[in-house]
């Protein structure tokens, strides 16, 4: 049997690895749309805040947690607790976060892989193209929206298919390289526009008067969704990671690349939203819309686009090899069966899972869930309830259940931070992460 145990070859690999699970959807599709219906400005500070004090520390104990038990994430919480039993369900927890999450995020994914396909042959910004009709007729087309979902699912089942360091690790090196450069180049262009002005000012200027307590649920939500926390497929790519490792510069290269991202996702897209005048709270479509009204303004635009576009896909790639990952180590690791195998396995199960939220644009739109689309329905469950809930559980563990001195040798091994570090790390794990989170999910159950 081939063993799903490998280990990244550099501390590099390990950091792009980490963040293409966090630089992908969380920070470049959904933080936009999610931000223009929750106040903008404002919004994005709350999120950076609860990013730094909550998603941080959250995210080194799930390194802290991986590496110490070298293990996948349902075995790693075994390994760790007296009561194996009971604290192996955070592992399994997170599995099925990700399956669900899969089931909306792959159908994104494919209307990127469409997108891009379309845009190589030139088709996508052309004079007569509207680009709210054409995403209407990506989406709304149930045999275009389904050829996307399985060529996105495929290309995961190849890449995890191939393992740790052939696979995930070569695949992040090559591709999130790249996506910088290209970003980089659209928020210049998006910056530049007339009337980008008011778009800037929107996401830069603190606004709190439309901030309400479902926005604070929406930030914390999106700063674990962005970090790709609380699902612990951190857990199983530190259980790759080797001892001389510093977790805290790893944890805040990540943290910061996130944060980076998203902040520069703001500024390539607000400015075309308001230059462009379109509708700022328009929700998932936002950003298909805005890339190419945006590139259609640009020499070459159309070059441009299909490279950004691929790019964009190697992100939201990057993201869902994790996922995928969380899920086809904890299967090798319980079932006499080969890598390949049960990754081929999973990917048509994650296709199946995921055809209702592919139809919500098409022939299931009619249908709702207490008054939500099937596919919003699913990512609010998973972004606002199963991962703060995922995250809460995995701050009790770490505090209270795992040894004390296996946890402050894990956080301190390989790094010049000190004593401080740790008390601090401490009081943000046993006071300040709990009481937010509880307080959020209080708010989602008087809420709803």
């Amino acid at each position: 049997m081939e063993k799903s145990k490998g280990q990244w070859s550099s501390k590099l690999g390990f950091v792009l690895a980490s963040a293409g699970a966090a630089i992908g959807l969380g920070a470049i599709w959904k933080m936009p749309y999610v931000a223009g219906q929750s106040g903008g400005g404002a919004f994005f500070l709350i999120f950076v805040v609860l990013t730094l004090i909550i998603g941080l520390p959250m995210l080194l104990s799930e390194y802290i947690i991986g590496r110490a038990a070298q293990k996948e994430a349902v075995t790693a919480y075994k390994v760790l607790s007296p009561n194996p039993k009971v604290w192996a369900w955070i592992g399994k927890l997170g599995i099925l976060g990700c399956f669900l999450l899969l089931s909306f995020y792959s159908v994104v994914g494919g209307w990127i892989f469409v997108y891009s396909g379309v845009s190589i042959v030139g088709n996508v910004i052309e004079p007569s193209v509207d680009p709210g009709a054409f995403f209407g007729q990506v989406t709304g087309t149930p045999w275009i929206a389904l050829v996307g979902l399985a060529l996105f699912t495929i290309a995961n089942v190849v890449v995890i298919a191939l393992g740790v360091q052939n696979g995930i690790e070569k695949a992040n090196k090559f591709m999130m390289p790249l996506l910088f450069i290209m970003f980089f180049i659209l928020v210049i262009r998006a910056v530049t526009l007339d009337g980008a002005m008011e778009g800037i000012k929107f996401f830069l200027y603190p606004d709190f008067s439309n901030i309400t307590g479902e926005s604070i649920l929406y930030a914390l939500g999106q700063s674990f969704f962005a970090l790709a926390v609380g699902f612990s497929c951190l857990v199983t790519y530190s259980s790759y990671l080797k001892k001389d490792v510093s977790l805290p510069n790893s944890a805040g290269s990540v943290v910061g690349l996130s944060i980076f991202v998203s902040f520069l996702a703001g500024l390539a897209i607000f400015p075309v939203v308001f230059a462009f005048d379109m509708e700022v709270a328009s929700g998932p479509p936002l950003l298909f819309m805005v890339l190419p009204a945006a590139f259609s303004q640009m020499p070459f635009g159309e070059v441009f686009l299909a490279m950004f576009l691929i790019l964009f896909l190697f992100a939201t790639l990057t993201s869902s090899f994790s996922m995928y990952e969380i899920i086809v180590a904890a299967v090798i690791e319980k079932w006499n069966i080969t890598r390949a195998q049960i990754t081929m396995i999973i990917g048509v199960l994650v296709f199946i899972a995921s055809i209702p939220s592919t139809l919500t644009y098409s022939t299931l739109g009619d249908v709702s869930i207490f008054g939500r689309s099937i596919f919003d329905f699913t990512d609010f469950v998973v972004s606002n309830v199963i991962l703060p809930v995922g995250n809460l559980l995995i701050a009790i563990f770490i505090m209270h259940i795992m040894d004390k001195k296996v946890v402050k040798s894990e956080l301190l091994q390989g790094s010049k931070m000190g004593e401080g570090f740790y008390r601090t790390y401490r009081i943000l794990m046993t006071f300040v992460v709990p009481a937010v989170i509880f307080l959020v999910l209080l708010y989602l159950v008087i809420q709803y």
